[in-house]
């Protein structure tokens, strides 16, 4: 997915809600005018204020109506699928308008404003498309913005493609690099620093005869590495899938569809997060300063700890939590790896962990040392719910397809946390994570978030 897709919806949805009120006051300007008043005299006479209240309730039913439509969707926009798709949201929104007016005939009575303010939403909106994709295009032109791409594929096919890209800007991709396939890009010194160096966004697969097992391999790798995937798809592909399919240089291409937590979900995530961090740090800032107090009173040290996390996209970030250790206690890590209780992965677990103070043993088994990273929830290297935040040395261990984890923001709770906590194996809970990825929403989110307290509570009485 191309950043600038998402800037340009971001800036979609508040400009379409600003220009159905242009729409609707220059309608009401128009009609009340003198000059129009001298052709068609004015018979009823509506209140602004009264006019106002109505205008609001239908640019919200506009902004829905358009919502569901598909105006938002974060795919490129292109003029010749948008201008006809403006045409039938106004449209649709007008006949919606109508057909209140006809079971409730009080409500509004001029169909000139009605018909005027409709042509006036089509041409607005229009123009504001029109612009916007002038805009974009002038910026791809001089090569900001661009999604920047590596090609995969034999020399005839590649080319194909690089050449199409390079002499048409305005698609939104600039190749950085071309391999012969995964096995000679691999085959680079330290490739995921050459990826983030170049800061890749999507690797585009060209040839369309590579067996299941490179295919799959290929899909792992931009997995683990956050890249979007483009491939050329074979015949039986490009009638048969149900994704999303274009074509470049007379070649089906097919994009590999991200999570619900791209685009749109990101975005509702975000606000989210953002939204209820700040109510309970507001809500809970009394049971702060009592917990900052115990932790001060029971040993040395500062109130609160920060540790080094991995986060969204192998990027290092400092996570808090109240301390609930005797200080430096990380330093002894090392001499207490042999008394670890966790095989089957990274995790480290030990039972009667003598490094625990007393206070930080009530602030663990109830979970409370957590509350702290709530901050790391406002500031937006947290989300509420999401996988566990690992340490880099946790991460170094991971398996093979593990590194999909790292493709969203870690969470203060999450799938595996309510599911069995620290009963389930690595495995286990990196499946559960995954599958949390794969099927996110804002419900399962607040699902997740209720259960949450219940569990701590369950484990507390164990």
């Amino acid at each position: 997915m191309k950043k600038a897709d998402i800037i340009i919806n971001l800036i979609l949805v508040p400009l379409d809600f600003i220009l159905l009120w242009a729409a609707a006051l220059s309608a009401y300007y128009f009609r009340f005018s003198e000059t129009v008043a001298s052709y068609r005299p004015v018979f009823y006479e509506m209140p602004i204020l009264n006019y106002l209240h109505l205008v609001w309730q239908v640019s919200l039913l506009g902004m829905l109506i358009f919502a569901i439509l598909g105006f938002y969707g974060m795919q490129d926009k292109k003029l010749v699928k948008e201008l006809p798709k403006v045409f039938i949201g106004v449209s649709f929104l007008v006949v919606v308008l109508i057909l209140f007016i006809f079971l409730q005939r009080e409500l509004f009575s001029s169909r000139f404003i009605i018909i005027l303010a409709w042509a006036l939403a089509i041409l607005y909106l229009s123009i504001a498309r029109i612009f916007i994709v002038l805009i974009r295009n002038t910026f791809f032109q001089k090569g900001w913005g661009l999604a920047r791409v590596i090609v995969l594929g034999g020399s005839a096919t590649r080319q194909v493609i690089v050449n199409e890209y390079k002499n048409n800007p305005r698609l939104g991709f600039k190749v950085v690099d071309v391999f012969y396939d995964l096995a000679k890009l691999q085959e680079i010194d330290k490739v995921q620093k050459l990826i983030t160096d170049k800061k890749i966004d999507y690797i585009i697969q060209t040839d369309s005869t590579i067996s299941k097992d490179q295919a799959l391999d290929l899909l792992t790798f931009c997995q683990e590495n956050h890249l979007s995937l483009k491939y050329v798809a074979n015949l039986f592909q490009a009638q048969s899938l149900h994704l999303n399919l274009g074509s470049i240089a007379g070649l089906p291409l097919i994009e590999i569809q991200g999570t619900p937590l791209d685009g749109w979900g990101k975005v509702a995530k975000r606000i989210f997060d953002f939204v209820v961090s700040f109510v309970l740090l507001t809500v809970l800032s009394p049971l702060f300063l009592l917990l900052a107090f115990l932790v001060k009173f029971n040993s040395k040290g500062s109130v609160f700890v920060s540790l080094s996390r991995v986060g969204m996209k192998g990027k290092m970030f400092k996570m808090y939590k109240f301390r609930s250790m005797i200080k430096n206690a990380h330093e002894l890590k090392a001499e207490m790896m042999k008394y670890n209780e966790r095989s089957d992965g990274p995790l480290f677990k030990m039972k009667n962990d003598p490094r625990i103070t007393s206070i930080g043993k009530i602030l663990r088994r109830t979970s409370l040392d957590e509350l702290p990273q709530l901050f790391n929830v406002l500031i937006g290297n947290m989300s509420l719910v999401g996988p566990r935040p690992h340490e880099p040395e946790e991460v170094l261990k991971y398996q093979k397809g593990y590194k999909k984890l790292l493709g969203i923001k870690p969470g203060i709770t999450g799938m595996a946390q309510v599911s069995g906590r620290s009963n389930l194996l690595f495995a286990e809970e990196a499946k559960l994570d995954v599958f949390y990825i794969e099927n996110w929403s804002l419900l399962l989110d607040m699902i997740i978030l209720l259960k949450t307290p219940f569990i701590v509570i369950k484990k507390e009485a164990c």
